[in-house]
């Protein structure tokens, strides 16, 4: 892993140039690239609440474009109350444009039928995580279900607001004795919205990360908002060197929540700049 010197500070200056061009790459309809350096352990990914305003066919267009080889899905795109019929028909069209379709979520579970549900809907996807929210009487249940199936489960913090998981720390002391397939995605967004820094607390309860939503905000408080990543007040770089320095061998997935109705742009400009550290710190 490389140090972000001056003089790769200067070519991150070029990379980030670079990645201010992605829209119109994008605009043209010619792919952003795909592939990391055969040397970075872990893979981006894309949730599909990004796409929340576009179809399940539209949603995989776009995501192919950008050269996200996995995906997660949420319910508008795979409803949870689908046909098993249904369920595989849509994991068949994320699959068939060479798309790995690795989770679901944020799946909410408020009770064990919903539970229960939730591991079904993945086991029929083909799945292997579940972003989740359970209610926390509900968490020794997830622990048999993720025992049982061998799928695991990434549970969600949302920061300030959330009465729940608002935090990291508010997860991971709910799982000690847990099985390890039962962990944690941590939203480095809610994460700093809570006046937590995502470097440290990622590293905190590393040992049971399973997922990772990245993005930036323009804050540290409740009011903050997405912004382009690169153009928000998180450390990218620094998260993205610790991520390797700690082996994180998952997915990073890109949960961009701004421009809802438009999110191609400056969801493109974030690949591209996250792809662009990438290439210069490892």
């Amino acid at each position: 892993m490389k140090q972000l010197n001056r003089r790769n500070f200067l070519k991150l200056s070029g990379a980030v140039l670079a990645a201010s061009q992605a829209p119109s790459v994008i605009a043209a309809g010619k792919p952003a690239g795909s592939g990391l350096n055969s040397n970075i352990p872990f893979q981006l990914g894309m949730a599909s609440y990004t796409f929340r305003e576009f179809s399940l066919e539209e949603t995989v267009t776009m995501t192919s474009r950008l050269g996200i080889g996995k995906l997660a899905l949420k319910s508008m795109h795979m409803p949870l109350d689908a046909s098993s019929d249904e369920i595989r028909q849509r994991a068949s069209m994320v699959r068939d444009a060479g798309i790995d379709l690795y989770g679901a979520g944020v799946i909410y579970m408020t009770s064990p039928d919903e539970v229960e549900n939730a591991f079904n809907y993945a086991r029929i996807a083909g799945m292997n995580t579940i972003i989740g929210v359970p209610e926390h009487e509900l968490i020794a249940l997830c622990n048999r279900k993720v025992k049982e199936t061998g799928i695991r489960m990434a549970i969600h913090n949302h920061g300030p607001g959330d009465e729940k998981y608002p935090s990291p720390e508010s997860i991971y002391s709910r799982l000690k004795g847990m099985d390890p397939g039962l962990g944690l995605c941590i939203d480095i967004g809610h994460t700093v919205r809570i006046g937590l820094d995502p470097i440290i607390e990622t590293e905190k309860y590393f040992d049971r990360v399973l997922d990772i939503h990245i993005k930036d905000e323009d804050k540290a408080d409740s009011s903050g908002n997405t912004v382009e990543i690169g153009r928000g007040i998180i450390d990218i770089p620094g998260y993205l060197q610790m991520l390797l320095r700690k082996k994180y061998s998952s997915v990073v997935s890109f949960e961009f929540e701004k421009d809802g109705k438009d999110p191609l742009p400056g969801l493109a400009e974030s690949v591209g700049y996250v792809r662009g550290v990438l290439q210069v710190i490892a």
